[in-house]
């Protein structure tokens, strides 16, 4: 039982390891809860946390900045 558990506990470990690293925006942003002071949010990753790129990767117009 405690093999068991170890076993489920690395795997979990694992599969949080690979979703925090997930690519966003063409693969130049990257899924984090806070972005980095060089980072912008751009749009949201599909598990809800900000997409943070690196501003020469944003398009230079913004749709919502008149």
């Amino acid at each position: 039982v405690y093999l068991l558990n170890l076993y489920v506990a690395s795997i979990l470990i694992i599969f949080q390891l690979i979703f925090d690293y997930l690519k966003c925006w063409n693969y130049h942003g990257k899924c984090r809860q806070k972005c980095f002071k060089k980072e912008k949010v751009y749009v949201y990753c599909t598990n809800n946390k900000l997409c943070c790129v690196k501003s020469r990767y944003l398009p230079k117009n913004l749709p919502w900045q008149i």
